[in-house]
């Protein structure tokens, strides 16, 4: 049965566990220190290190899960068992936005990096790309198309090769600046300039949770995975304890290698000055050749993310469709190679869609990572109520502590929300009431007959108060275009007592009987009824 059915099981524990740091380190490291630099000051790496931790505890619930439920694309799965199919259908469109446009931010960072030999890629005097830098980014997004088309070894082996540089450039740069490290960089001037607010705003905005974003791809392939109930739990603790060290040593290393009269004028200065942040250090230092160095891998570290967002996104899309709440077509999975191609054509259409100009495209980092993290913190949810309605599951990795771990990071999880200021949350949030709204209208045609539109609707409530008392708290908190009626500590711990209570709303009223396929084999997934 192995290598049955539509999903070949090709996927080993190497590969998936380079997919998971190929996710990680992609733009992300490239720019990241210097925003957190400036936002908190040397203070700053303790950002990457509670970062590392809020993620490791959601990773640790989505290991429990990826073991007991190897489902392809079982992030928006997940929540259809637990509570119905109008929370998988708001979780499911939240996930897809935000990673079709992830393909896109991907491959605008390599058209910018690519204008550092070319300029005529980029417009003078802004980001956007000029006609033939436009046309770079839609290569690269068939490029990556074509690579997951043919099969899904032809993608791993892609992002091995692509991996090994990856990796070996941010290694490269954290040995050659231990030989510069100044440790009286963290003394000069204040250690937290912008306080506990800044570390904060360095977790939500300043890039900290956009560089952690490599455990969807790990359980969106959970169906593919050979032997999943030992791989998946090992590669996505491998992952995230690996990422948060050498993340934090960047950033450690970033600061102290800084020539102290550049540090002079304040930390608030340092983005303006590093803004390519390694690439400037290494030419201030003399470096040109890590300069070349870090140039190269800021063209293929995310181009290789950019190819496994592609084939996370067409796992998703198809997981979307068997949930019942998208169309059909797209569940379909090409019997020899074992892809789901139409879900791939769609990946494709959206993330170039996003390549084109529109109004809120510089709020658009923001607003992915946001809604990653949202759906993120319905593992802890989901993995609660089967606690209630899936008592006989069978968990061949027992997480323990789980009623410890699980509120907690579904709190963390809010956290992040919040920290991510009014602008961003009021966006995201009121379109996810909208696609409630949505839902109702066309209830006519939902899927209704394993559980009651009233039944999905009861196990829905908390989601919408949740939403919107994270809108009110944020538009009277202190970040990002808030009010500012409520400062820090107050405003954290109400999140917290609210998040918690939401937590155990959401654990007991998901659905009587979660909707688990028992019996499930891979061979069968296209022969289920969606």
């Amino acid at each position: 049965m192995e290598n049955k059915g539509p999903f070949k099981k090709t996927i080993s524990l190497l590969d998936l566990t380079l997919i998971g740091l190929g996710a990680i380190f992609g733009s992300a490291w490239l720019f990241a220190v210097s925003n957190v630099a400036t936002q908190a000051g040397p203070a700053g790496s303790f950002s990457w290190v509670i970062g590392g931790v809020i993620i490791l505890l959601i990773g640790l619930v989505y290991a429990e899960l990826g073991a007991a439920l190897p489902r392809t694309g079982g992030i928006i799965r997940y929540p259809v068992y637990s509570h119905g199919h109008l929370v998988g259908y708001m979780i499911s469109f939240i996930t897809i936005v935000a990673y079709t446009s992830l393909i896109a931010i991907e491959v605008t960072a390599v058209r910018q990096y690519v204008a550092y030999w070319f300029p005529g890629l980029t417009k003078s005097g802004s980001d956007s790309p000029t006609i033939s830098g436009w046309i770079l980014q839609f290569v690269l997004l068939c490029l990556f198309f074509l690579l997951n088309y043919w099969s899904v070894k032809a993608f791993a082996k892609s992002n091995i090769i692509i991996s090994i540089f990856k990796y070996f450039v941010p290694l490269t740069v954290i040995v050659t600046l231990a030989f510069y490290f100044k440790s009286g960089n963290f003394t000069m001037g204040e250690f937290a300039p912008g306080g506990f607010d800044g570390i904060q705003a360095a977790i939500a905005t300043g890039g900290v949770m956009f560089a952690y974003l490599g455990l969807h791809p790990i359980v969106s392939v959970a169906g593919e995975v050979k032997n999943p109930q030992r791989n998946i739990p090992i590669a996505l603790v491998i992952c995230i304890i690996l990422a948060a060290l050498i993340y934090t040593a960047l950033q450690v290393l970033f600061i102290g290698a800084i020539p102290s009269d550049m540090i002079k004028g304040g930390w608030s200065g340092i983005q303006d000055k590093f803004s390519l942040p390694f690439k400037d250090i290494a030419v201030v230092l003399g470096l040109g050749w890590l300069a070349t160095l870090v140039i190269l891998d800021a063209i293929l570290s995310p181009g290789g993310n950019g190819n496994i967002f592609m084939n996370t996104t067409s796992r998703l899309i198809y997981a979307w469709s068997r949930n019942g709440t998208l169309f059909k077509t797209f569940a379909h999975v090409d019997k020899k190679t074992g892809i789901p191609r139409s879900s791939l054509w769609l990946s494709l259409g959206l993330s170039i869609f996003w390549t084109l100009p529109f109004p809120s495209w510089n709020a658009l980092v923001n607003v992915c990572s946001v809604a990653l993290i949202l759906s993120y913190a319905i593992a802890p949810i989901s993995s609660a109520a089967f606690m209630v309605n899936a008592k006989d599951l069978e968990k061949p990795f027992k997480l323990r502590g789980m009623s410890i771990i699980g509120p907690l990071s579904f709190i963390f999880a809010s956290f992040i929300v919040y920290w991510s200021g009014w602008k961003t949350i009021s966006w995201l949030l009121t379109s996810q009431l909208v696609m409630f709204v949505i839902y109702l209208i066309f209830a006519k045609y939902v899927p209704k007959n394993e559980v009651s539109l009233r039944q999905q609707i009861k196990s829905t409530w908390w989601l919408v108060a949740y939403y919107i008392i994270m809108l009110f708290i944020s538009y009277i908190g202190s970040f990002g275009g808030g009010k500012g009626l409520i400062d820090t500590p107050v405003d954290l711990i109400i999140i917290a007592v609210v998040s918690l209570g939401i937590y155990y709303w959401a654990k007991y009223t998901g659905l009587p009987k979660a909707l688990i396929d028992y019996d499930h084999h891979p061979e069968q997934e296209e022969k289920a009824p969606v």
